[in-house]
C-alpha cells in the first residue's frame, strides 16, 4: 500500500510540473517567420547596451535582469503573442519562465538567441 501511495504522489507531482510552460522554442528561421506575423510583439530581454548595438526590427527592450522586468511585463496584454530573445537563449529562458508564472500563454522563444539569428544571416537594426 505504501508503494502505491508513493507512486500516486509521484505521478501527481510530475503532472503538476509537466510542461507548465506554454513557450514554443524556435530556431532562427522559425523565429524570423514568427516575428513577421501581424500582432506578434517581439521582446529583447538583453541589456539596453546590447539592444543598442543591434536588435531585431520592431523589438522592444525589457531587460530580464533589470529591476523593472516584472513591472514592465505586468503592463503587457497577456492575450497577445510574444516572441522573446536574448544573446544565447539563457536569459530568454528566464524571461519566458517569469512570463509564464505571470500568466502569459502565447510565448515563442529564440532557442539559441540572437547569436543563431546572426549566424543565419538575418538582419539586425543598429542605432
Amino acid at each position: 500500500m505504501k508503494k502505491i501511495i508513493t507512486a500516486l504522489v509521484a505521478v501527481l507531482l510530475l503532472a503538476g510540473c509537466s510542461n507548465s510552460s506554454s513557450a514554443i522554442n524556435l530556431d532562427a528561421n522559425g523565429f524570423a517567420n514568427k516575428v513577421a506575423e501581424t500582432g506578434v510583439v517581439t521582446i529583447d530581454v538583453r541589456t539596453p547596451g546590447e539592444f543598442m548595438v543591434g536588435h531585431i526590427q520592431g523589438a522592444i527592450n525589457i531587460d530580464v535582469e533589470g529591476m523593472q522586468f516584472d513591472s514592465e511585463i505586468a503592463k503587457l496584454d497577456k492575450a497577445k503573442f510574444y516572441a522573446v530573445y536574448c544573446h544565447s537563449g539563457r536569459r530568454s529562458g528566464l524571461a519566458v519562465a517569469a512570463m509564464n508564472k505571470a500568466g502569459f500563454k502565447n510565448i515563442f522563444n529564440l532557442t539559441n538567441g540572437i547569436t543563431d539569428w546572426q549566424n543565419q544571416g538575418l538582419p539586425l537594426v543598429t542605432n
